[in-house]
């Protein structure tokens, strides 16, 4: 079984050693699965429950302050699911798997995915909360429960690089009273070392190829926001020509459809450190924002490439 996993691309990591760790066990439990989506699905629980990476337990918070996350899952022969905008659903992966493999459907999203995930004894209820994550909501000045001012928050706030947010309103007046404050909001947004930390893995054994991405989405988001991650193209993405999963700014990765212009590099005939290494120059030159995907062709190479400051990968096989 070859796999590869990912802990999201961002700023780098306050503890990298240890983050590193639990990437070689995912990778590791990935790697004695019987199939690539299991191993994938493996993989993705293991950093899901780990508070070092937005996926899971440790997720964003949106601007309603819950966590909801969201995953995708594809295999080779065209097999996809998703699910998005979970409240309490920790292994979003395997809601993910459950969409494929039980329904009809390619995506479900909000509390019917959750209804759904509990009658497939996909564990719901859980408290996603980390003391990081505590910590920082508790300095974010959240908004009234107004929409208007919701959106006005995340206006201000959301990552700045990649919504928009400038700090000012649509009319170029000043958001706040105090412009400096909201410049500092967006900047400490952007260099939290998790801010990016989706999740990741690609699976290979023999032709079977499976790929998956789970996250806890943006810091300051708008509640209910549902971001690359379970986009099929998007977030991830497979064919009969290889795997990919994609991490970083979800809006611009969106646009770009990362993961399908990985595996459409590798459907041409590169291999996949060659797919992984032009799909990032390419989203370089067309986007703004930070990006990292990891990539395993049908013929056995494996490649990575991101152009943020940091992407802890770790890989079997």
């Amino acid at each position: 079984m070859q796999i590869i996993a990912h802990g999201g691309a961002g700023s780098p990591p306050d503890e990298p050693a240890d983050r590193q760790a639990v990437l070689d066990e995912a990778a590791a439990c990935g790697a004695e699965a019987a199939d690539p989506v299991a191993a994938v699905c493996a993989a993705v629980r293991v950093l899901e429950v780990d508070p070092a990476f937005n996926a899971g337990v440790g997720g964003a918070v949106q601007s309603d302050g819950i966590i909801r996350t969201d995953a995708g899952l594809m295999t080779a022969d065209g097999g996809v699911g998703a699910a998005g905008a979970m409240p309490g659903v920790c292994h979003a992966v395997e809601v993910a798997r459950a969409v494929m493999e039980e329904t009809p459907h390619v995506m479900l999203a909000g509390e019917r995915a959750v209804s759904f995930a509990d009658a497939v004894d996909v564990e719901t209820g859980i408290d996603l909360w980390a003391d990081r994550t505590r910590e920082r909501w508790a300095d974010a000045d959240p908004p009234v429960d107004d929409p208007q001012a919701h959106l006005q928050w995340v206006r201000d706030r959301f990552g700045g690089e990649e919504s928009g947010a400038t700090g000012e309103a649509d009319d170029g007046s000043a958001a706040a009273d105090d412009p400096t404050s909201d410049a500092e909001s967006a900047a400490s947004a952007r260099a939290d070392p998790h801010d990016h930390d989706t999740v990741g893995a690609v699976a290979r054994d023999g032709d079977e190829i499976a790929a998956a991405t789970s996250t806890g989405g943006r810091w300051c988001a708008l509640s209910g926001r549902v971001g690359d991650v379970p986009q099929v193209g998007a977030g991830f993405y497979a064919s009969a020509a290889g795997g990919a999963s994609a991490t970083g700014a979800g809006e611009d990765i969106a646009r770009e459809g990362l993961a399908r212009r990985a595996v459409a590099l590798l459907e041409r005939g590169a291999d996949a450190e060659t797919a992984a290494r032009i799909a990032i120059e390419e989203f370089d030159d067309a986007a703004d924002g930070d990006a990292g995907i990891i990539v395993v062709g049908a013929d056995g190479t494996v490649g990575e490439a991101f152009n943020s400051p940091a992407m802890q990968t770790a890989r079997t096989g």
